[in-house]
């Protein structure tokens, strides 16, 4: 797992190296693009699946839950590169299971103008299930899920990486219309006799509605909510779909310190006529604390020589 996450770690700070953060002077928000900004955190987060059978009236409702769901991590920022990196040690209490439970999630973002563009990696192994009589282990149910979210800030006023990074701050209240587009592909494999692995592909398009509400300078309060429609295909067979998201963050900063506490969900649930249908959730909880720092002198040379040679 080391191997792959130094792998996943260096394309995708290769990859945003061709993207390019447009970022002008604004009196609505600060840029702090010149600092590496580090920071370690907490997640309890998870990629949860749903199966929903029977009628309107008489729903049954089957959840499967990872046994990991707590994390510790890092992040790391510098320009257009935007890295997380976390693991889910046994020791937190919410990490049920036996010692062959993993998860594993990866995600960056990248900037091109008023373009935003985000990668998802998530890697679970080891479930419980549970409905409303009984609950019991799947200790070898295994899920993948590899995907992202393209998005366009209408506003220029409204920072959108406040809400979603440190690496900008909102000075001035301000909000936005922001369209996504969202692919994710998702195997999910129970891995027992008798059943077979089985591919999920997810594409939607949401509006959504984001607002940086500024208390003072250096708190503030964003949220965001999401409605949206798409696609979803198993193994071959195509339904609508729909997805609600929905984020709010409570953050403080200065130059060099910050903090925040956020919560963000995404969810994904088949039309009610799909019977038996199977919902996606993906749940998080962050609290994050970091420092700013100037680059040292040889990783701003690279970077600049990089930038200047690829032309953007």
């Amino acid at each position: 797992m080391n191997s792959k996450l130094i792998y996943i770690a260096f394309f995708a700070s290769i990859f945003g190296c061709f993207a390019q953060n447009d970022s002008l002077q604004n009196p609505y928000f600060k840029s702090y693009n010149d600092k590496i900004t580090g920071s370690i955190y907490y997640l309890d987060t998870s990629n949860s699946f749903q199966i929903a059978s029977g009628t309107q009236d008489s729903e049954t409702f089957v959840n499967l839950i990872p046994n990991r769901r707590e994390q510790i991590g890092f992040n790391l920022n510098y320009k257009i590169i935007d890295i997380s990196v976390g693991f889910a040690p046994k020791f937190l209490s919410q990490n049920k299971g036996d010692s062959h439970s993993k998860h594993f999630n990866f995600n960056t973002r990248f900037y091109y103008k008023k373009w935003m563009q985000s990668f998802t990696f998530i890697n679970q192994k080891g479930f419980y299930i549970s409905d409303d009589n009984i609950t019991a282990q799947l200790p070898d149910m295994r899920t993948t899920k590899i995907g992202g979210t393209t998005a366009y800030v209408f506003n220029d006023k409204f920072s959108f990486k406040t809400l979603v990074s440190q690496n900008e701050w909102q000075t001035k209240s301000s909000g936005s219309f922001i369209p996504t587009f969202s692919f994710y592909y998702t195997n999910i494999d129970l891995n027992t006799p008798d059943a077979s692995p089985g591919d999920i592909y997810v594409f939607t398009l949401a509006p959504s509605y984001f607002y940086n509400f500024v208390i003072s300078n250096r708190v503030l309060i964003g949220a965001g909510v999401a409605l949206g429609v798409g696609l979803n295909d198993i193994n071959g067979d195509s339904s609508a779909l729909y997805q609600a998201d929905f984020n709010l963050k409570l953050a403080y900063n200065n130059d060099r310190f910050f903090a925040f506490a956020s919560i963000n969900s995404t969810s994904f649930a088949q039309d009610d006529k799909v019977n038996p249908r199977l919902n996606d959730n993906i749940a998080t909880l962050k609290l994050s604390a970091g420092y700013r720092f100037d680059p040292p002198k040889k990783v701003k040379e690279v970077y600049d020589k990089v930038n200047q040679k690829i032309g953007l």
